[in-house]
């Protein structure tokens, strides 16, 4: 899902950059490149200069436009440009360049979203842990102070004499 709002935003930002400059073609001179020659008869002899554009709707070879990101229309359609390897179209390199960019974005983020998530859970654990030494160290405190007040009351009620004995509802023995 997606992969299917993913795709056409990178091909959209694509040929939108490729938009505003394709009425700008200028001939780049030739360097004695030899894109242009007789010699380059076929796709397999042209593609063996990085600089070579093959185009198999008019069989010709020419110079890549290198100010413009793809090929122009008017140069070649992009089903029919060929530039690297013969067997491999524009618009096939396009797609394929778009989904291999979104699997590594989405594998990417994915990785991210796991990393952070781990961490978060590492660090949540250990304040929980944290928190529950804390609630039994003052549980401890709490029963040790109550533990003395109970002493303490213990002894004020013996100075005084108001020291319930451990059975005082025993029965009255008639001696």
């Amino acid at each position: 899902m997606k992969l299917r709002i993913w795709l056409p935003g990178i091909l959209g930002i694509l040929l939108g950059l490729n938009l505003g400059v394709l009425g700008q073609i200028t001939p780049i001179p030739s360097s004695g490149s030899g894109c242009s020659d007789s010699s380059n008869i076929n796709c397999e002899q042209c593609l063996r200069n990085v600089s070579c554009l093959w185009c198999n709707a008019n069989k010709k070879c020419v110079d890549y436009p290198v100010r413009t990101i793809l090929p122009p229309k008017k140069l070649c359609p992009l089903s029919e440009a060929r530039w690297g390897v013969c067997w491999v179209n524009f618009e096939a390199l396009i797609i394929a360049m778009s989904v291999v960019g979104g699997v590594l974005i989405l594998s990417l983020c994915i990785c991210c979203y796991c990393c952070c998530r781990s961490r978060k859970n590492k660090k949540n654990n250990s304040i929980d842990q944290k928190m529950e030494r804390e609630k039994e160290q003052r549980r401890m405190r709490q029963e040790e102070r109550k533990n003395e007040m109970k002493v303490r009351h213990d002894e004020i009620r013996k100075k005084y004499g108001l020291f319930k004995e451990p059975n005082s509802y025993s029965k009255f023995e008639n001696n």
